[in-house]
């Protein structure tokens, strides 16, 4: 084998390896689970300060448009949220109807 057929025979090797791991990684992983001690916790961020998987017109970390949406969460210190208090109410463990 020439130099340039090895190392794209590396290349695409692992290319290979990180399609298996990423196939191997648990649902609930890829899904960003919650980190140790926090909760998601609905209803209580700022516009810009969301931490993931918010309502309409966002897509992910720090797209929200509006504070306190209710369809729209933020990581806490587990046992917190429904203590946060915000212009709307308290913080919800599950997405707040408007």
């Amino acid at each position: 084998m020439s130099t340039k057929t090895e190392i794209t025979a590396v290349s695409l090797a692992g290319a290979f390896a990180a399609a298996l791991t990423l196939l191997a990684t648990p649902a609930s992983a890829a899904m960003g689970d919650e980190p140790a001690g926090k909760e998601k916790c609905y209803g209580v961020s700022l516009k810009g300060q969301n931490d993931c998987a918010a309502g309409g017109g966002t897509s992910c970390a720090g797209s929200s448009k509006v504070d306190y949406d209710g369809s729209i969460w933020k990581f806490v210190p587990k046992g917190t949220c429904e203590t946060i208090k915000t212009p709307h109410g308290v913080g919800s463990l599950k997405p707040i109807k408007s």
